[in-house]
């Protein structure tokens, strides 16, 4: 149901459309230098060591190429472009560095559709390495074929192609621990995970904090055999230390097995390092994939320990966050999904009715989820009516998504569905008086369930649902008085989702049902130890707390965990975004006299930063900004306009007769503190920016060519005045 996570990452380095050589703002090396981040590098303490050795002339070119790798191996793909196009710079004739460029986006997670458009970019990369390859040594020489192979050449399965064509690397150089830490990954999924995993251990018998090796060896157990991988998440984030996915996918093991205290610490850990980041390059949530994926995973984990609040906060953060209208609209699913879970987990049913928390989201299928969740709130609160005309709605819906499908598709449709809304059609039967027609529309929704995590789809992400289907089943069968069946879907449900708190509070409550007072104290038990920081008064807790069983916390993990405290973490920054302070900016108006934001405060501020009123593209922004002035004034905005041309050619140019305060930057001193430079081939770039009225950056778009949805940015100003 959800894209893969690769599709965020591609769209977050492709944000400058690419444009014809020779433009105002873009490279003379061509389009695919056109996107992707445009200032230079600096050393990242705590990248991994992964060093890999290339032909160079430039001593500095291998110390970057080496952080550069080592980022690539924990996907950190943006800031290892940023290394190797300073590579490029220094040696622009370089092959192995156009290998690593094209690295950057054909790599494990987009193999499988290398003839997607906004892959082009990267597929330019590799022909410009394929095209200066001979008289590389044989090794380098290999590494590129294997690209070129599996990349280049139609008709082929990419993936299989590089396992071979790394595998003769291994062969050809069997002390060569890049080979296999590369193959390791790309074999995931590919064969034996045993196998793929003996492989990862020889790495790491020669580098035991190999970061790429680590970081494999996880994936390769997610979701199947998770347990295996513990060693290497007690490693990984020691390893990079300074890299947030580092800590992410341990986050991914420790929730997969039940520990749920080391997973919140593993995705909290990592949500912030990523925000320290973001605040000190500047960066927005949108700019790295990675933030929504760590957001909504802690989000999930939270949910796990019954930190409700937690959870939902940290959810409407990340809807409120800035968002891009290619990037991450606020009606998508990662935006959206996380809240809807947690409001349905935790029955916050007035807010799932109230119309304004749960907004509309993309496609059929998100909405008629977000009808479901609003079908089971109704009914939770006791209107049955309502519940059974939003049920219709909800079957209307549903027409329609198999209206949409194939003919071959529609005979399998009801199949497919959502297990949100099965659930909900479930519990309006069972509403209804039809228990065992209830049952049943569940008993198929658990089935799916079964066979969709044996098909490893919940490997990558947080689930779409907020519980385990059998759970539900669970819930029916004891409120029915069935407890023995309740017991068994409970423990099945604990198989798929271990330490989950619902079910060990319905399993405490069966047993002592059944008479079994040992058997509830357990798992009463068990329930104190993962809800030690819950919040107060959910119901299942209180309804454990009544049976006056007077348990002893009994966490029962794979190993020993530490109790997750958020505040422990402050050190890291913290975990939520909030807008940064904009740099500092000091320019020369068009009568000679200095320009500061200081001089704004108390208005929000739409920079922009322009070529020259001679660039085509500028004076079309700024003159569709000019029209929209009168809208920009009434939300209380200013429009600053910088380009390096001096205060004198600023008041004779045509601009000059703009409702928009022309700046000069002739140094480029207030551009380079935007990253509004391109420290790669020093020259200016477009950039849009929203500040607001305490002087904070709210929104920014930096590239090739201006940003011209400026309708999108009155209402972006309008998004966070209303908050």
């Amino acid at each position: 149901m959800r894209p893969f996570l690769c599709t965020v990452f591609v769209a977050a380095v492709a944000l400058s459309a690419p444009a014809d050589d020779g433009k105002f703002g873009h490279s003379k090396h061509g389009t695919a230098f056109d996107a992707g981040l445009r200032s230079r590098p600096w050393k990242i303490e705590g990248a991994g060591h992964a060093p890999f050795r290339i032909t160079t002339q430039h001593p500095e070119v291998q110390g970057w190429f080496d952080q550069a790798n080592a980022l690539l191996h924990s996907f950190w793909f943006e800031e290892a472009e940023r290394s190797l196009r300073w590579c490029h710079k220094l040696e622009p004739d370089n092959a192995m560095v156009y290998w690593g460029l094209a690295r950057c986006g054909l790599n494990w997670f987009t193999m499988s559709q290398p003839g997607a458009e906004n892959l082009k970019r990267y597929r330019d990369f590799l022909v410009e390495a394929v095209k200066r390859k001979d008289g590389l040594p044989e090794r380098e020489r290999m590494y590129i074929e294997a690209w070129e192979a599996a990349c280049l050449q139609p008709g082929v399965k990419p993936t299989e192609v590089i396992v071979q064509k790394l595998s003769a690397v291994c062969m050809k150089y069997p002390d060569d621990i890049e080979a296999k830490a590369l193959l390791g990954l790309f074999n995931i999924r590919q064969g034996s995970p045993v196998a793929n995993d003996a492989l990862l251990q020889d790495v790491l018998r020669v580098a035991p904090m190999h970061p790429g090796a680590h970081h494999a060896r996880i994936h390769n157990w997610d979701g199947l055999g998770s347990e295996q991988a513990i060693a290497s998440c007690e490693l990984y984030g020691k390893a990079a230390p300074g890299v947030g996915h580092s800590l992410h996918m341990p986050g991914h093991i420790y929730a997969k097995v039940g520990m749920w205290h080391e997973a919140a610490l593993a995705m909290d850990s990592a949500t912030r390092v990523e925000l320290s980041y973001m605040n000190n390059r500047l960066a927005l949530p949108y700019e790295t994939w990675n933030y929504a994926h760590n957001r909504d995973y802690l989000c999930y984990i939270q949910e796990q320990l019954g930190r409700g609040n937690d959870s939902i906060r940290g959810a409407k953060d990340l809807i409120a966050a800035p968002q891009d209208p290619e990037v991450n609209p606020a009606d998508t699913e990662w935006t959206q999904f996380p809240l809807m879970r947690a409001l349905v987990k935790f029955e916050r049913w007035g807010e799932i009715l109230d119309g304004k928390t749960l907004r509309p989201m993309q496609g059929p299928e998100m909405n008629a989820m977000r009808t479901a969740a609003e079908v089971i709130a109704l009914l939770e609160t006791g209107k049955r009516p309502e519940a059974r005309e939003r049920n219709r709605l909800l079957e209307s819906q549903l027409a329609g998504l198999r209206e949409q499908g194939s003919k071959d598709d529609k005979a399998g449709a009801d199949e497919r569905l959502p297990l949100l809304i099965k659930v909900a059609q479930a519990k309006v039967r069972i509403a209804d008086g039809d228990r065992l027609g209830g049952l049943a529309v569940l008993m198929s929704a658990a089935e799916q369930e079964r066979k969709a995590r044996e098909r490893g789809e919940y490997a990558n992400d947080p689930p779409f649902d907020p519980w385990p289907v059998l759970r539900i089943v669970a819930d029916v069968f004891a409120e029915g008085g069935d407890h023995r069946a309740a017991i068994d879907a409970y423990e099945k449900a604990l198989a798929q989702e271990p330490n989950d708190g619902w079910c060990l509070a319905g399993l405490a409550q069966s047993w002592i049902a059944l008479g079994d007072r040992a058997k509830a104290r357990e798992y009463a038990g068990r329930l104190m130890a993962v809800w030690s920081g819950a919040d107060k008064g959910l119901r299942p807790m209180e309804k454990v707390l009544a049976l006056k069983l007077n348990p002893q916390p009994f966490p029962k993990t794979l190993r020993p965990e530490r109790t997750y405290e958020p505040s422990a973490l402050d050190k890291l920054g913290p975990s939520n975004w909030k807008p940064f302070a904009a740099p500092k900016l000091v320019g020369v108006g068009v009568d000679g006299k200095p320009v500061t934001l200081e001089d704004y405060r108390g208005k929000n501020v739409l920079l922009v930063f322009y070529l020259s009123d001679k660039c085509v593209h500028c004076v079309e922004q700024l003159s569709a900004i000019h029209d929209k002035w009168s809208e920009f004034d009434a939300e209380n905005t200013v429009v600053l306009a910088c380009s390096s041309d001096t205060p004198e050619k600023n008041n004779a140019n045509d601009l000059s007769s703009f409702k928009i305060k022309l700046i000069s930057d002739k140094d480029h001193e207030n551009a380079r503190r935007f990253a509004s430079y391109d420290d790669f081939e020093s020259m200016e770039l477009h950039s849009t920016i929203l500040i607001d009225k305490e002087g904070r950056v709210r929104w920014k778009r930096t590239g090739g060519d201006p940003f011209m949805k400026i309708d999108y940015l009155l209402a972006e100003i309008k998004r966070w005045e209303k908050r």
